[in-house]
């Protein structure tokens, strides 16, 4: 079988009118994920020379952007895409420059974190709107191939990131490297928020008809989200402790080419999970996947130089594709359309929080242990997501079942879909 006819899947996604564009667009917009975390770690760092300092004002911007993106997420459900993004993203460019003009200036370390804040706070999920637009447009049977396709733009994006941040903050100055993340998502969310041909339908709410609860209502958005928790935890104590450890090793430039190939390694997961179809129900594979990534992530305690780090990254980011595209899934089978952004922005939640998490503790893990025995943090937090996707297991399998949907006038309809 040659290769074209093995991801022809993927060629068939962009027969639907205008994907392209915004899946390019969503590329684009989600770009900052990994540049404004690192490139806050190294803005900061540089400035106070306090690794504990610089993780804690990146977990700031993630927690801030955990916390209020499942509400950018139900506006969008509710008034559409392009509006609501326009203003997020408007808010996002003025408070992202205006965090690196105070630390730049020297402002009190106090207005750091606000800043960072209100930046984070002002990034929606642009990942779950993109995976909304795809739900929209494609079948049951399709949508595996589009959520693995966005899991592979997730990977490319922190391929490219963290090399694009460490060289413009390390050859030319620390600033441009966060700004570069700021202008990026500003022009790709505000490109995304004008294609409007391909927005999902907008649930609007009608006051005659009793509001609609939160998505964390679905017991199945919880468990994910919370083992997700821990899978974010692994992201945010890999930045820390990466560019730390490539400076103890005296090649502070080899972080982001370490942190690239760790999302190379899901990159070429993600294009192998999204056209193959594993055995057993969508849960199963979701707890396999988990299980797979806490093993692999145990390899990181046998780094002891920065080859080894290079090797054992792409073993172990192997595992990272399989575990998202598998709970997304998941997720997708068992939400009403009319609350999929926010559900899959509540599960992102999760990711992020634990990106809070795992900065701050791999931050003061470093400082107090150094950089190699902080490799300790991403592994503990790898085994925990495996242990809570098999303690969770047996509420996953009595949560499937068919979703009430409420259209528009108001009646109720029981929409029917797989469930794992």
């Amino acid at each position: 079988m040659s290769p074209r006819s093995v991801f022809s899947p993927y060629v068939r996604l962009f027969a639907v009118p205008g994907s392209a564009w915004f899946s390019f667009a969503g590329w684009l917009a989600r770009l900052p994920m990994p540049i404004l975390g690192l490139g806050a770690v190294l803005l900061v760092e540089g400035a106070t020379g306090s690794y504990a300092v610089a993780g804690a004002v990146a977990g700031t911007l993630a927690l801030a952007g955990s916390l209020v993106s499942p509400q950018w997420a139900r506006a969008m459900d509710r008034r559409g895409q392009g509006a609501v993004l326009r203003v997020a993203f408007t808010g996002y460019l003025f408070f992202g420059v205006s965090f690196v003009a105070a630390v730049v200036l020297g402002a009190p370390q106090w207005s750091w974190f606000v800043l960072a804040g209100l930046t984070g706070a002002c990034g929606p999920n642009v990942g779950s709107a993109v995976r909304s637009r795809w739900a929209h447009a494609l079948d049951a049977d399709t949508r595996q191939t589009a959520f693995a396709f966005e899991s592979v733009v997730d990977e490319v994006v922190f391929v490219v990131g963290p090399p694009l941040v460490t060289l413009l903050a390390t050859l030319i100055n620390p600033p441009v490297g966060f700004l570069t993340g700021v202008v990026i998502g500003f022009l790709g969310g505000t490109w995304l928020s004008r294609l409007r041909d391909t927005e999902p339908p907008v649930h609007r709410v009608d006051d005659g008809v009793p509001r609609r609860r939160s998505a964390l209502g679905n017991v199945t958005v919880v468990l994910v989200a919370v083992v997700y928790l821990a899978v974010g935890a692994v992201f945010g104590a890999m930045d820390v402790v990466v560019v730390a450890y490539a400076q103890a090793e005296g090649a502070p430039a080899l972080a982001g080419l370490a942190l690239a190939v760790y999302a190379l390694g899901s990159l070429v997961a993600g294009l192998v999970y999204g056209v193959i179809r594993l055995p057993g129900s969508l849960a199963a594979r979701y707890i396999g996947c988990a299980v797979f990534f806490a093993v692999a992530a145990q390899l990181l305690l046998a780094v002891d130089s920065l080859v080894s780090l290079v090797a054992v990254g792409f073993v172990a980011g192997l595992a990272i594709a399989p575990v998202l595209v598998s709970g997304m899934s998941l997720v997708e089978s068992r939400v009403a359309r009319s609350a999929l952004t926010e559900a899959l922005t509540w599960v992102v939640t999760g990711l992020t929080l634990g990106v809070t998490v795992g900065s701050a503790v791999s931050g003061a893990a470093v400082d107090a242990w150094g950089a190699e025995t902080a490799f300790a943090v991403p592994a503990a937090a790898a085994g925990l997501a495996g242990v809570l996707a098999v303690a969770g297991a047996r509420w996953l399998r009595s949560a499937g079942g068919p979703v009430a949907e409420l259209p528009q006038d108001g009646t109720v309809r029981i929409e029917h879909r797989a469930v794992g």
